[in-house]
């Protein structure tokens, strides 16, 4: 998903495209991005001392951005929404979320190196394209198969074993197809599996229910043993209300787990997001919040990635710690609830780990990706690593920035 408003040449069937054209013309006088990405001034962050740890939190490690426009296997890499790691492996998987526009829908291997207080560069090792039904790339949305979704990748995990993998598109609403959840083939990314999501989970035309278009399955956490799939909406279904602002959180998004092997949906929470931390200087400038990615952090917690944009301002990012221990309680299990109301539902509660303003970070870009990195070597305690990337929506605006840091769990002895 692109939570920003694009550059107008990339995607014209956006909903925010039109928005955008008129917010290009105030963005240019102002030297504001492009249509809403952000330009590097307006998305670095002054640098400042980290604030004090107090657990749990993020120690930096530290930060990378790619070349503009780097290139490789004949693709530039860009459009990154979702990293894995393998530990069986040692290789992570980084999925784009190009809707086969500037190159065909695909996802990259790479290696990753750290230390205590360095992040290397990337090393990228292959390149392979998302299939579909038939065995093909998926064709771009000016040539779409009938039959065949435009995917928009978002959100990706390997299965134990590491030979397949589970991916979510965002769905191409536009052609009558929502949010999907995929399993492929590491070799060559050929689809194994389309599961049947609940009927819920698809685009209703006519009346305001169901999800919003382009903030659908932005997250995607998968439990230790691989069995439980936790897939998270970026915004709230039309029926629960409305996305949030500088003003309010808006409604809540629903967080909801899936069982791999049947594809049956088993629970589902209410994830509350915060108000955008920012005001627009532009009269009626964008502002938006949601979940960007989940991640299972351990048996009975997930880690829950806010990632909020500002036209003008820039990228703000937290990071949330939340148990999805099973409730007696039913307002805990939102699965059967049609519109969530205030009474019918307990939003789940959640614990702060870092806002990102507070890393000490060079600049902060749109970070959509997030995994557990290999535990730092020699550290007393495992050394906890947490790996983010952006995504830099293929705008010259923006940056694919990496950034390592180490997970603290406990407070240090006073």
């Amino acid at each position: 998903m692109r939570p920003l408003p694009l550059p107008l040449p990339l995607s014209p069937s956006s909903p925010f495209h039109k928005a955008c054209a008129a917010l290009a013309l105030l963005a240019a006088a102002a030297v504001l991005p492009a249509c809403g990405a952000p330009a590097a001034p307006a998305a670095s962050v002054p640098e400042a001392t980290p604030a004090p740890c107090i657990a749990p939190c993020l120690r930096l490690i530290g930060e990378v951005v790619l070349d503009k426009r780097q290139g490789f296997g004949n693709t530039t890499i860009g459009g990154l929404s979702g990293i894995d790691y393998d530990a069986g492996r040692d290789q992570y998987i980084l999925i784009s979320d190009d809707r086969s526009s500037v190159d065909d829908a695909r996802f990259y291997t790479a290696r990753i190196r750290y230390t205590a207080s360095t992040l290397d560069r990337p090393q990228f090792t292959a390149v392979t394209p998302l299939r579909d039904a038939a065995g093909q790339p998926y064709a771009p949305s000016r040539r779409a198969v009938a039959g065949v979704a435009v995917p928009d990748p978002e959100a990706v995990r390997w299965l134990p074993g590491g030979d397949t993998f589970l991916w979510t598109s965002e769905g191409d609403f536009a052609r009558g197809f929502g949010p999907a959840l995929h399993s492929a083939r590491a070799a060559d990314g050929a689809l194994l599996r389309d599961y049947a999501l609940p009927a819920a989970f698809r685009p209703v035309k006519g009346p305001q229910i169901g999800p919003r278009d382009n903030a659908t399955l932005e997250g995607l956490a998968l439990s230790a043993d691989g069995r439980t799939a936790w897939l998270a909406m970026e915004g709230p279904w039309l029926q629960d209300g409305p996305r949030a602002t500088p003003a309010s959180g808006g409604a809540p998004v629903r967080i909801t787990a899936i069982d791999v092997h049947t594809g049956q949906a088993l629970r589902q929470l209410a994830y509350q997001p915060d108000p955008v931390p920012h005001k627009s200087p532009m009269p009626g400038g964008y502002t938006t919040n949601g979940v960007s990615e989940i991640l299972a952090d351990g048996t009975d917690h997930l880690l829950v990635l806010e990632r909020a944009y500002t036209l003008g301002v820039g990228n703000s990012v937290r990071l949330y710690r939340i148990s999805v221990r099973p409730s007696t309680a039913p307002s805990y299990n939102t699965l059967d609830v049609q519109a969530l109301a205030p009474g019918n539902h307990t939003p789940v509660a959640k614990t702060l780990v870092a806002d990102f303003a507070q890393l000490g970070l060079k600049q902060l870009d749109n970070i959509e990706g997030m995994t557990w990195g290999p535990p730092l070597p020699g550290a007393a305690g495992g050394g906890r690593v947490l790996m983010f990337v952006s995504d830099d929506n293929f705008n010259p605006a923006q940056a694919t920035q990496f950034i390592a840091a180490e997970y603290v769990e406990t407070r240090p002895a006073p």
